[in-house]
């Protein structure tokens, strides 16, 4: 079973893309960020025509989220991130594909810093760390993918210093998704390419692609109960490459059957 997250910067704007990847690849369940449309401008009829249901959670111009699955619809089981009833932006969604709790997430970036951008970033990591414990506590395979709007060390940037005063670089966010780890998640890329530096995000400016300066900023978090079966992990770095393509390059892991 081959999961995979992409933060498709714009589902409208860079569709054709992710067709082609969808084609190419065929992943059997899919986490989409940034889909910067509303509800009812999801492409749903033309991802069934590729062979995926969805599900998903729109905002108009920013945010958005949703799962793609190969098996039918995905079975939804929460729509937002628990803990603040007024939080209006669409972050969080959640399914049930073939015997495995996904979590799609898309963490506040949290620019510029100080100010209430980097408190609600904080917060909502807060949040997501609460419901990460209790998905634990129910002792079933889940993975948390997204992006994460982290630079968890200095090996996930080619420049770190050039970082420094970057909301994605800061102690408390490197603080936050550590201990996010450590309640007994496996970072599942930096498990299996322990001193590989991997990029999954490269910017449009400063020719950043061209010269390979990028971050790793989109992860998938294994539960312990699904980490045992994990048995590749890897970036379709490729994609980042095409013409009218997203600044993310689609990261993904491989899990064996239960």
């Amino acid at each position: 079973m081959k999961i995979a997250t992409y933060n498709i910067n714009g589902i409208h704007s860079h569709f054709a893309v992710l067709l082609r990847w969808l084609e190419e690849t065929q992943p059997d369940v899919v986490c989409l960020q940034e889909l910067k449309a509303t509800d009812d401008k999801f492409p749903r009829k033309e991802l069934e025509k590729a062979g995926y249901g969805a599900i998903w959670l729109g905002q108009k111009s920013w945010n958005g989220v949703a799962i793609l699955s190969r098996d039918g619809e995905p079975h939804e089981t929460r729509r937002g991130l628990p803990g603040d009833e007024n939080d209006s932006q669409s972050r969080y969604i959640e399914a049930a594909v073939n015997g495995v709790l996904v979590g799609c997430l898309y963490l506040p970036n949290g620019n510029p810093i100080p100010g209430p951008k980097f408190d609600y970033k904080l917060a909502w990591f807060a949040r997501l760390q609460a419901h990460a414990e209790e998905l634990l506590a129910a002792d079933i395979p889940v993975v948390l993918a997204g992006d994460y709007n982290v630079i968890p060390t200095d090996l996930d940037a080619l420049n770190p210093k050039s970082w420094v005063r970057d909301a994605l670089f800061q102690p408390e966010s490197k603080a936050a998704y550590a201990n996010l780890v450590a309640q007994g998640w496996t970072d599942s890329l930096r498990h299996l390419h322990p001193d590989a530096q991997i990029f999954t995000y490269w910017d449009y400016f400063r020719n950043r692609w061209e010269r390979n300066s990028g971050l790793r900023i989109d992860h998938l978090l294994c539960s312990p109960v699904l980490a045992p079966r994990l048995r590749q992990a890897g970036v379709d770095r490729e994609v980042r490459g095409w013409e009218k393509t997203s600044d993310h390059a689609p990261t993904w892991i491989e899990i064996s059957d239960a």
